[in-house]
């Protein structure tokens, strides 16, 4: 049986974090996983995971300044101390919610340079999370949500993370993303695996919910059961209504 995380940045969106929280786990999810918790006092976050029983997989450093067209710091060379700030406010929030994982966001950039201070961001990032006992995770964005995104694809982040060479780095592999960019999804998947720290899923192309759309999640799901990963499969999807009405895919893809 498939165990599934709610990603709070999209499910639930018209609650506070603590009682989206309360309603992935009504609603049967297994974990839950956000985006940008840092308005939410950890204290909060950390009680309603504690009442609910509910792990949290991970969560993301923060953007910058979305509205002047930031999607990330950490490859941005002339913005290294922005990234170890949003890096090191992540992992302190990470640890006090007892987060397995923090993805670090690389942003828009292309070259040497930003590939130079991605590298040396992570390895910080790496060295930071270890004590707690927190994995770093990377993520490829495709270039129709995220053009110009340094991370594009997941033999780039392979290169990545074989340079870190750090043992708390992983993939997050988004079957949305890497359907747009690279497609293949079950050889990908068992190419990948030995580096995979996280999966996510939504439908392609409109980032729906997995119940149409041209992936037949039924066979992805279970491809990644028989390559024996068994962590619950983070759902990050776009309701479009209210989440309830939107999920009568798990009864059917569990």
């Amino acid at each position: 049986m498939t165990d599934f995380s709610a990603n709070l940045g999209f499910l639930w969106t018209d609650r506070s974090l603590p009682d989206a929280i309360r309603a992935a786990k009504a609603a049967g999810f297994q974990a839950v996983e956000c985006h940008w918790p840092y308005d939410t006092p950890a204290g909060e976050v950390a009680s309603a995971l504690a009442e609910t029983g509910l792990p949290m997989l991970g969560l993301n450093t923060r953007r910058g300044f979305p509205d002047k067209g930031d999607n990330g710091l950490a490859a941005i060379p002339d913005r290294r101390d922005e990234a170890r700030a949003a890096i090191e406010e992540a992992v302190t929030y990470a640890a006090a919610i007892n987060a397995a994982k923090v993805h670090v966001m690389a942003g828009f950039a292309a070259g040497e340079a930003p590939h130079a201070v991605f590298v040396d961001n992570l390895r910080h990032a790496c060295a930071l999370a270890e004590p707690h006992g927190i994995g770093i995770l990377i993520e490829p964005l495709n270039r129709y949500d995220a053009p110009g995104y340094f991370l594009q694809t997941t033999d780039q982040a392979r290169r990545i993370i074989e340079e870190v060479a750090a043992p708390n780095l992983a993939l997050m592999f988004d079957c949305y993303h890497v359907q747009l960019t690279e497609g293949d999804l079950s050889h990908r998947l068992a190419d990948l695996l030995p580096i995979i720290g996280h999966i996510q899923f939504a439908s392609v192309p409109d980032r729906g919910a997995p119940d149409h759309g041209e992936i037949d999640f039924a066979h992805v799901f279970g491809v990644i059961a028989d390559l024996g990963y068994n962590a619950p499969l983070g759902a990050e999807y776009k309701p479009g209504r209210p989440t309830e009405e939107t999920l009568a895919w798990m009864a059917t893809l569990r």
